[in-house]
């Protein structure tokens, strides 16, 4: 392996690191929010939106969270990837709202 894909290679196990602690984190804070029947009568759609918005703005946190952290300790050769990272977080953040209602 070259240099070039060594570091992807890397950068990818810890991106899916990530996401897999903070879809496991977000998912247990948010535990309690919401309803898990949706056809009771008494059934209304605000505590699940509740729970959408705030799994969007936490998540959307951590991830500028991260990229500021990492970005002081990369090497400059590699900050150009970053933003890459960044763009498949916010695609990858669309199954995992799908998912937090499970």
């Amino acid at each position: 392996m070259n240099s070039s894909s060594s570091s992807r290679f890397y950068g990818l196990l810890l991106f899916l690191i990530f996401e897999i602690v903070v879809f496991a984190g977000l998912k247990w804070l948010l535990s309690d929010m919401g309803m898990d029947n949706q056809f009771q009568p008494e059934n209304t759609i605000v505590p699940n939106w509740v729970k959408a918005a705030l799994f969007i703005l936490l998540y959307l946190l951590s991830v500028l969270t991260a990229v500021v952290l990492v970005s002081n300790y990369v090497p400059s050769k590699h900050r150009k990837q970053l933003m890459g990272w960044v763009y498949l977080a916010l695609l990858v953040m669309l199954p995992m709202l799908f998912f937090i209602f499970e």
